[in-house]
């Protein structure tokens, strides 16, 4: 019987606590610099930890042990050209003409995937009655210094058609904080 209550507890415990991790794997944070050094005090044993010593069993941090500094990164600025296939997901009203363009991007995301490369993934809306092929711009950058600029063929877009995209930046093992994208021509 204890055991039972015991796993049920769990379950409910499991249940509630559920839709807080699920919430916050959809929400955005900014995070901005802070003056001084943050530190944290472990519960369990009352240390306090800074980024100095987290990891070190308290010592401070050699500099063969020390964390990449991504603005003082020396990146060769890259031109790519690529093909992007465009991946019907619903459709948009046709609407194209002197006030709506012919091509709307929507949502675009950077993210890394780990070990590969930069990738931003975005929406195109084709409002036009006309199938396309799309030429899609982004520019990688890092603290405001360019990494790579990319230029992505889209594979033809029938009339109407909310396609998904991925635009492949550089490798993961340079650091991008930013990607600028356009839609150069439909």
């Amino acid at each position: 019987m204890t055991r039972s209550l015991t796993t049920l507890s769990l379950c409910l415990v499991g249940m509630t606590l559920a839709p807080a991790v699920l919430a916050q794997a959809k929400s955005s944070v900014d995070v901005a610099a802070t003056q001084g050094s943050p530190e944290f005090r472990d519960p369990k044993t009352g240390q306090v930890w800074t980024p100095e010593t987290v990891g070190q069993d308290g010592r401070p941090i050699g500099p063969e042990d020390a964390a990449f500094d991504p603005r003082a990164q020396a990146a060769t600025m890259q031109q790519v050209l690529q093909k992007a296939t465009a991946r019907p997901v619903g459709s948009v009203p046709i609407t194209a003409g002197p006030t709506v363009p012919i091509v709307v991007m929507e949502n675009p995301t950077l993210r890394a995937i780990p070990g590969q490369r930069w990738q931003v993934v975005m929406y195109l809306n084709n409002n036009s009655g006309n199938t396309i092929n799309p030429v899609v711009d982004c520019n990688f950058t890092n603290a405001g210094k360019p990494v790579t600029n990319t230029r992505a063929q889209v594979t033809p877009m029938g009339p109407g058609v909310r396609a998904g995209i991925a635009v492949m930046g550089p490798r993961t093992n340079f650091f991008v904080d930013k990607a600028a994208c356009t839609v150069a021509s439909p």
